[in-house]
């Protein structure tokens, strides 16, 4: 797809969004649009924190919300209460625009839990499922470690690789429903992609925003053990 009809955002919490909202600014969540310009459709990536300012940045931009994409069922990424503070998500977009929101069926109880959200607005995908938005196919990659139903999404050579892999090391797996040993597997999966691969996490705990998957793949510590075995006794506590 022409550059000129392919739109895409990223957007930072506590810069982009959220300014004036501690937790957004001490997270850095990245929040991602993704649409077709051609048609005025685009969806929205892990939407938190200030979910009407993020729908009003994308009409500002001339496009139309159609969906939600959702890496995980973390509140900094959906919505729901965390370190006693209430984060802004879904529930409150859903009462603005009724869209679909998109996760992985391992991800929809876990979500409904979190957000409140009831299962009639939840779009359960299998893994390889494509979200059309216009002429623009989103892959869903389904790379569960740091959750059970985490997925990633592959668009025009672009990787939302959410919170399984940033661009220095990768999502916790010492909380509810992670697993060490899938966490490996899915980093495996990533680590196939085309070095052309431009990978854009879901915080940035990194000076870059976004990185080729060569580097990360030659850079990030997570991919120096050549085993199994070696990463877990790396990186499996």
């Amino acid at each position: 797809m022409s550059d000129d009809r392919f739109y895409f955002r990223q957007m930072l919490s506590g810069r982009d969004f959220a300014t004036d909202n501690d937790l957004a600014r001490q997270m850095v969540n990245f929040v991602y649009a993704i649409g077709d310009r051609a048609t005025g459709e685009c969806v929205l990536v892990d939407p938190a924190y200030d979910v009407n300012g993020l729908v009003d940045a994308v009409e500002a931009d001339g496009m139309r919300l159609v969906g939600v994409l959702a890496t995980h069922y973390h509140p900094d990424h959906v919505g729901g209460s965390m370190m006693g503070l209430r984060i802004d998500g879904i529930a409150s977009l859903l009462q603005r625009t009724n869209v679909p929101i998109h996760l992985q069926e391992d991800e929809v109880e876990w979500v409904t839990k979190v957000t409140g959200v009831e299962r009639s607005h939840l779009a359960a995908h299998q893994p390889g499922d494509v979200v059309k938005v216009g002429d623009v196919a989103i892959t869903l990659v389904h790379t569960p470690g740091h959750t059970p139903g985490s997925q990633c999404f592959l668009v025009d050579g672009r990787l939302v690789s959410g919170d399984t892999l940033f661009l220095d090391g990768c999502g916790r797996t010492d909380l509810p429903g992670s697993n060490p040993a899938d966490m490996y597997d899915s980093l495996q999966k990533l680590a196939s992609l085309p070095d052309e691969t431009v990978i854009f996490p879901g915080h940035q705990y990194s000076h870059e925003a976004h990185a080729a998957m060569g580097r990360v793949r030659t850079t990030n510590a997570i991919f120096k053990p050549k085993t199994k075995e070696a990463w877990l006794g790396w990186f499996g506590g």
